[in-house]
């Protein structure tokens, strides 16, 4: 099964990055989720809680203040403005 390659940073520091199944962020238009094979997206974030779905079921939650979500080729990149892990231990060694 395709997985995807994400990247949660803020201008200041890197959040997460690592292989995933699922990805879903608060989007201006409303929730966006992501999976495998997405059509390419360029969105504005809004505040709210990005939620990860790592490979091995690890479920990560980061609450945004907001920033920009690109999508194309299983590659999401998410930079945000600001940006607090809510579950510290779902992040450590990444």
């Amino acid at each position: 099964m395709a997985q995807l390659n994400v990247d949660l940073v803020a201008a200041d520091r890197k959040i997460w990055s690592g292989t995933a199944r699922a990805v879903s962020a608060p989007a201006a238009d409303g929730e966006i989720g992501i999976l495998a094979d997405h059509s390419p997206v360029l969105s504005v974030l809004e505040a709210g809680t990005v939620r990860i779905t790592g490979v091995s079921g690890e479920k990560i939650a980061v609450k945004v203040t907001g920033g920009f979500l690109s999508v194309d080729s299983n590659q999401v990149m998410l930079v945000v403005d600001d940006a607090e892990v809510l579950d510290a231990s779902a992040v450590s060694g990444h």
